[in-house]
């Protein structure tokens, strides 16, 4: 990619401002913001390009640790959730291009390069950008829980033909968000669907895939975690969207897995043996997910982690 340029060479250039703001919503994970800073530091586009926004979504009263980081900005958020921590970032931010990724997110060098360089080649034209994001494990001896995170993964090429892609890792430019009003934040789950499908619908923006904006996501490697993930999802698609909406996910919930089972086991860039362990954990997350809509159907509050 060539570097961001001044102003009259091209529709990235900015003198006054960074072309990128770096939005990153963070609860309970301040012990891995370091890591991420620390991916950001190795970007290979000039440091002058991007700024940093980490929105606290936790309360008030706690405080996140002194990361004493040049280019990072901290903001106080309302601990109301992700999206309204997102929302926050983007109204504080300075950059013509708001790219979104998670705490425990890990970007490769070149990953704002691939970003601006697909803005670049589609400047007329509104984009929404989803990045890859690659599932790894902790050690070369992967237990079950990762296992199954690894095959289930975060599917961003599959996402992308059904219209969306997940904010841990998608672009957009500051004109198309602030036109469509940003992230819905009634939602604690499902948002980034939501916002993708509603700023086609409002502004004709695609949505493209870009393979070479990779993020490496951390697989979760105990049922806590897997669980926490799977309860609130199924929060955003219970008590989000109309009412037709809840219904049919409802339905589904109570459905056996046949589906993603046949989909884990036909997903042959990975082990056997990955694929197999996926489908048994896949059984017992359906058994949570049957549970957890009860609850949440006799008022149960959300999970947000």
């Amino acid at each position: 990619m060539k570097p961001v340029r001044n102003q009259q060479d091209g529709p990235l250039a900015s003198k006054d401002r960074p072309v990128f703001s770096v939005i990153v919503p963070v609860f309970e994970q301040w012990h891995l913001a370091k890591k991420l800073l620390d991916c950001l530091d190795r970007q290979t586009i000039e440091a002058s390009a991007f700024e940093i926004l980490l929105v606290n979504d936790e309360p008030p009263d706690t405080s996140p640790p002194d990361l004493r980081h040049e280019k990072a900005r901290l903001l106080q958020g309302s601990n109301r959730g992700s999206y309204t921590a997102r929302n926050l970032g983007a109204a504080r931010a300075n950059g013509r291009y708001f790219v979104f990724t998670d705490a425990d997110c890990l970007p490769d060098p070149d990953w704002l390069k691939a970003i601006a360089s697909a803005f670049e080649a589609s400047a007329q034209e509104p984009t929404i950008l989803i990045g890859n994001v690659e599932m790894i494990a902790r050690t070369d001896r992967a237990n079950a829980y990762e296992m199954y995170d690894i095959v289930k993964g975060i599917p961003q090429a599959r996402y992308v033909r059904r219209g969306y892609g997940a904010t841990a890792n998608l672009a957009v430019s500051r004109a198309v968000f602030e036109r469509v009003g940003g992230f819905d934040t009634n939602r604690l789950s499902g948002g980034d669907a939501e916002f993708c499908r509603r700023a086609t619908a409002r502004t004709g923006a695609s949505v493209t895939f870009l393979p070479d904006a990779t993020v490496h996501h951390p697989a979760r490697h105990d049922w806590r975690s897997i669980a926490t993930k799977a309860r609130r999802v199924k929060g955003g698609q219970v008590r989000s969207g109309t009412a037709k909406q809840k219904i049919v996910w409802t339905a589904r919930t109570f459905a056996p897995p046949v589906r993603g089972l046949w989909m884990f086991l036909r997903a042959g860039r990975h082990p056997l043996r990955y694929r197999l362990w996926a489908c048994l954990v896949q059984l017992r997350v359906w058994l949570l997910e049957m549970a957890e809509t009860v609850r949440l159907l006799l008022s149960g509050t959300p999970e947000r982690r």
